[in-house]
């Protein structure tokens, strides 16, 4: 149980990468500021996170089972807290799709938006009430770049991101009535064994329902320009989590945080045409007319952003 003086954090997914972390940085805290309920849908995978938190287990940090994509285990789980006390709510439970687009299944699409867009609405939905009624709260989502700017070949992961930066941004006009603030925190490529996997599994796996073309330019053009992406241009979970944690305790934590400043270039791009056109043809050249420049690309991109832009990332305001 929470000591008095301590913010009750409660994290999903946290059975790996960014939400472990994150879990473990909030309760190795050396003032001891945040008492951790680390979830995931199966406490069997928890070795890692109890190996990575060491004595802290049991004093600032324990485990829950919570499955984002069921009404009754996040009930469940948020009646089993003192109080349905949560000062801060880290939605970090998340799935990828890398695949042309009709070889996924309306199964597959529904899972995506189940995990990333319902499982989402599904915390929130639960915690605000409660929140509402202290006025008091912070509820912060790990999003994605994707949510700002869509990639290739990632058009459903996409779009569930997309829908959960528009739902906050709206909830989180409201909810400034009630002292409760919303940020998004937006990485780009990050270092997990997740992505790592994934990206090994679609490059080994069939697709007829593709044509030729398609299948060549996903294959041999795209999985190898995001392997050099996530190589040069990715961060680790740490850095995600540190990135978290400072924006928790900015004294105004601002709404979006974009991790990776080298990302930042791609959104201005969007941004600088109110047509769309641009980043649409300059993301097409890039990956489909310049073929092996792409890496090249990334590594011109991370020598032109300046050590004093890399500092900003996720500054106080």
């Amino acid at each position: 149980m929470a000591t008095p003086g301590q913010k009750v954090v409660l994290i999903t997914g946290c059975s790996s990468g960014i939400g472990l972390w994150i879990a473990v940085l909030l309760a190795k805290d050396e003032q001891q500021r945040y008492y951790v309920i680390a979830t995931m849908r199966n406490l069997q995978k928890k070795e890692r996170l109890l190996e990575a938190v060491g004595e802290a287990y049991g004093k600032t940090l324990s485990l829950l089972t919570l499955d984002v994509c069921s009404d009754q285990s996040v009930s469940e789980c948020i009646k089993s807290i003192k109080d349905r006390h949560i000062d801060i709510l880290i939605n970090n439970a998340g799935v990828g799709l890398v695949s042309p687009v009709e070889c996924v299944s309306m199964e597959e699409v529904r899972s995506v938006f189940e995990t990333n867009v319902f499982g989402v609405i599904r915390m929130i939905k639960a915690v605000v009430p409660d929140m509402k009624k202290r006025r008091a709260g912070h509820i912060i989502v790990i999003s994605s770049t994707m949510g700002l700017q869509g990639v290739v070949f990632n058009d459903v992961y996409a779009a569930s991101k997309f829908a959960v930066e528009g739902f906050c941004e709206s909830l989180a006009v409201q909810l400034l009535k009630f002292n409760i603030r919303v940020s998004m925190i937006e990485p780009g490529p990050v270092h997990t064994d997740f992505e790592v996997k994934m990206i090994e599994q679609v490059s080994q796996k069939d697709y007829p329902e593709c044509d030729a073309e398609t299948l060549h330019y996903f294959k041999n053009v795209y999985l190898p320009a995001s392997v050099d992406v996530f190589q040069t241009l990715g961060q680790t979970p740490q850095q995600i989590a540190m990135s978290t944690k400072q924006v928790m305790e900015t004294q105004r934590p601002r709404f979006r945080s974009l991790t990776n400043p080298l990302y930042t270039p791609l959104v201005a791009l969007k941004m600088a045409d109110e047509s769309g056109d641009l980043s649409v043809r300059s993301l097409h050249h890039l990956l489909f007319n310049l073929g092996g420049v792409m890496k090249f690309s990334m590594n011109m991109l991370k020598c032109l952003t300046c050590v004093c832009l890399r500092s900003r990332t996720v500054a106080p305001d």
